[in-house]
């Protein structure tokens, strides 16, 4: 019985040069739910992504080519959260190239690399738009919506011994 290898995008650490197409795919996936864009574009500062976790290697980019020449389309950052726990800080993905499975590779690659450091769960404050994306990768919701600056979110846990 042979195993079904699933191909999936390139995925590497995000460098400097990243940003602007990082910058890119978050604007666009942020305005791309009709359901949060109003809110956005109200608060613009929203739409600005810093980059704050490539310096520190928290950035994975996937790319829809090889790691040196391919087109950024997605990405994902974690944090440490307030208790010290991981926190999946950002996932993106370029509109134009969601439903590839490009954020579920990213999941996977953080989990793995989370897994490897010796943490035990990732966190997410996911947007409710995503609930089913974020079930179907594995993550449980732990609590009923929680606040944020925009809204309210979903507080789910990745167990990383499962993922």
């Amino acid at each position: 019985m042979s195993e079904r290898v699933e191909a999936g995008p390139a995925i590497r650490t995000a460098v400097a040069a990243d940003l602007p197409a990082l910058q890119r795919v978050y604007r666009e996936a942020s305005l791309s739910n009709a359901g949060d864009a109003p809110v956005l574009l109200a608060r613009p500062e929203f739409l600005v992504f810093a980059g704050d976790g490539i310096a520190a290697g928290r950035t994975l980019v996937a790319l829809d080519g090889p790691p040196d020449e391919g087109r950024i389309v997605g990405f994902a950052t974690v944090a440490t959260g307030d208790d010290g726990g991981l926190e999946l800080e950002d996932l993106f993905v370029d509109p134009e190239r969601r439903r590839r499975g490009i954020a579920r590779h990213l999941v996977r690659a953080v989990a793995g690399a989370a897994r490897a450091d010796g943490h035990r769960r990732l966190w997410v404050t996911g947007n409710p738009h995503a609930l089913a994306f974020y079930l179907a990768a594995g993550f449980v919701q732990i609590e009923g919506q929680v606040s944020t600056e925009l809204g309210s979110g979903l507080r789910m846990s990745l167990d990383l011994s499962r993922a």
